[in-house]
């Protein structure tokens, strides 16, 4: 530990005054009043009326006309058989003044009967009914109902006002303070522009707004102005959220950072008041850099889906942060950066030039851009010397740079596993099989008829996408079970910027290649599948609907890029077209697997070795594909900036 850090001061607990008062109470409930009866010797009335009638009582005392105290004479006190009440007690004082015992008198008409029996004999004593009261117990009864009915309360607000004693909302007067983290340079931010791999254009927008901040100056000698905010848009795991803590890193000025959910409450005008905090504090801080995270939980389009016609609070919160973006008396120096991957629903007011002036999308990252990524999350790991980067990255198509963190960490742990003392290659290749098609499943109960029919499923895919070509290089296929699939195949295709008909057609043919296998081996068809005709019906209704590839239909598309149609009742087309579509959708995949069956009839018998080879073998790659099929009839077409995508087939087991 340092010598120079300071040791955190022991914030204030308001539940200790709440145990202070419960002690108290309790302290004068016990102490209060005349309690020392509470600590006398216990007798029965039996023992009392023997005691009574040898002449030891000199008084009895009733109190409250339950409990009877005993004072014993001189002459008793010298008996042995009372010895025990002339003990001193524990603040070592004699005990001997009394009273020495105590007993519940029960029917209290009928003690009293035998008291003047016991003084109509002559036997000398006194007795006396007292009553004695507690009044601080008496005061904390009457106000007790009061008191938890106030602690109740208190309660409850303080949960729904978020906990937390002391922090910005945790009291019930703060409910409406904003719940944004500061970070300043008094706070060790350690996430720089260095520690995001790739997104080179993505770096260089936000590097400007920082550069800014920091040399003012050099833009505003020219009459530039400092732009107001900055949308990050991009897929699930790009990095947005890393850029951000970048820029809080780098900017050296404070940074605001909350999530949209945070304007959220139950109660009205919560969330308004929480922007008008928030943009005050940043203004008494400026120059300074808000970041809204998840900005589609407040900023979505008003007027959707509010059936009710009644206020809307998310709306009211939306309102208030276009005013505090770009209202009528805004000149300072705050920057909002917020992040989404919802940016078709989010409100036209909110996207203009004016408040977010920049759309900075983030997208999955390229093959040299991977490369980058890899070096970042392998350099704590301890990896061979021989690992080729540039293979992982082409292996991983289409991952994101969260998707490559976790393979990093996926192959450490498989690694780990089985005792390895660095991580190898293969421990990669198992991660992204275990990332892509789930837990290998071994010790699943297949019947060896459901084996073949998988092995010629897939044998099936195999030999369409291998004869096809338009359709993605094959790379593995195996037959053992993996996450909810029966069997597998992984495909490396390339990633067109644009599509053609034929290369649609193409990939619709090889994913219906499995059924048609089926169908020409055993003249039946089972339930496996399921994924095939859910991605071709996607792919045939895209072609008809959405990308206008239809003659019948014609140049038209029902696609809304806003999301508009997504609130509507009605289609944006009438049942008669809708059946048209309907039947070019069937038409279109029916040819695709007449021809699929085609293919598989003229190749029967490379269908069948293939498929022998993956009943001995249970997993295949390419250089199988060669020795058994030879080399693809098709030479690989170069394109410009060529993005490789890594997709998956999935037979799915029968619902």
């Amino acid at each position: 530990m340092s010598k120079n850090k300071k040791p955190v001061p022991q914030k204030f607990n308001p539940y200790w005054i709440y145990g202070i008062v419960i002690v108290l109470l309790l302290s004068m409930s016990l102490f209060g009043g005349d309690n020392n009866w509470q600590n006398l010797n216990k007798i029965n009335i039996g023992e009392f009326e023997r005691y009574l009638n040898d002449g030891d009582v000199d008084e009895v005392v009733v109190v409250n006309k339950n409990l009877a105290q005993i004072t014993l004479n001189q002459e008793a006190l010298n008996k042995k058989i009372h010895e025990r009440v002339t003990k001193k007690n524990f603040l070592g004082q004699d005990n001997n003044k009394g009273p020495h015992y105590q007993f519940e008198v029960g029917n209290l008409e009928l003690f009293q009967r035998k008291l003047e029996k016991a003084e109509n004999n002559d036997i000398v004593f006194n007795y006396e009914f007292v009553t004695i009261e507690n009044r601080w117990m008496d005061v904390l009864l009457s106000f007790l109902p009061i008191l938890l009915i106030v602690g109740v309360w208190i309660f409850l607000m303080r949960r729904m006002s978020g906990g937390g004693a002391g922090g910005a909302g945790g009291q019930i007067f703060n409910i409406g303070k904003s719940k944004a983290k500061l970070f300043d340079q008094n706070t060790d931010v350690k996430v720089t522009f260095k520690d995001v791999a790739g997104l080179e254009g993505a770096k260089e927008e936000v590097q400007e707004i920082v550069d800014f901040l920091k040399n003012p100056t050099k833009y505003t000698k020219l009459g530039g102005k400092i732009p107001k905010g900055a949308l990050l848009v991009g897929s699930p795991g790009t990095g947005k959220t890393l850029l951000a803590k970048a820029v809080a890193g780098e900017a050296k000025v404070p940074f605001f950072s909350l999530s949209g959910s945070d304007f959220v409450e139950m109660f009205v005008g919560v969330g308004a008041s929480r922007v008008r905090d928030l943009f005050k504090q940043a203004k008494e801080k400026s120059p300074a850099i808000i970041f809204i995270d998840e900005i589609d939980a407040i900023g979505r389009a008003r007027g959707r889906n509010n059936m009710t016609g009644s206020n809307d609070e998310r709306e009211n919160t939306l309102n208030q942060l276009l005013t505090e973006m770009d209202g009528f008396g805004t000149k300072t120096n705050v920057i909002v950066l917020a992040a989404t991957n919802r940016a078709d629903v989010l409100d036209k007011a909110l996207m203009r030039a004016g408040r977010f002036d920049r759309q900075i999308y983030v997208d999955l990252p390229d093959l040299n851009e991977r490369r980058e990524i890899f070096k970042v999350h392998l350099a704590p790991l301890k990896v061979i010397k021989t690992l080729d980067i540039e293979f992982l990255a082409k292996q991983t198509p289409g991952f994101s740079g969260a998707d490559i963190a976790n393979v990093c960490n996926e192959a450490a742990l498989i690694a780990a596993r089985k005792n390895k003392k660095s991580v190898g290659k293969q421990d990669f290749l198992d991660a992204v099989d275990r990332i892509v098609g789930g837990l290998e499943k071994k010790n699943k109960i297949i019947t060896q008829e459901e084996k073949k029919t998988i092995a010629f499923h897939e044998a099936g895919h195999a030999l369409t996408s291998w004869l096809l070509e338009y359709a993605a290089p094959l790379v593995k296929v195996t037959i053992v079970p993996r996450g909810q699939s029966l069997g597998a195949a992984w495909y490396l295709p390339e990633e067109r910027m644009i599509v053609r008909t034929e290369q649609m057609l193409d990939e619709m043919c090889a994913a219906l290649g499995g059924r048609a296998a089926e169908k020409i081996t055993f003249n039946k068809i089972s339930t496996g599948a399921l994924s095939d005709l859910e991605k071709v019906t996607k792919q045939a209704r895209a072609m008809v609907s959405v990308y206008g590839l239809n003659d019948n239909i014609g140049n038209i598309t029902y696609y809304d890029s806003s999301g508009q149609t997504d609130y509507n009742f009605s289609k944006p087309y009438s049942d008669e077209t809708a059946k048209v579509i309907d039947n070019e959708i069937s038409k279109i995949i029916e040819s695709q697997y007449k021809r699929a069956c085609q293919i598989l009839k003229q190749n029967k018998t490379k269908l069948t070795a293939l498929a022998e080879r993956l009943l001995e073998k249970e997993v295949i790659f390419k250089d199988d594909l060669i020795e058994l099929l030879g080399e693809r009839p098709f030479k690989k077409v170069e394109m410009v900036d060529n993005k490789p995508k890594r997709t998956t087939k999935k037979t799915m087991p029968s619902k």
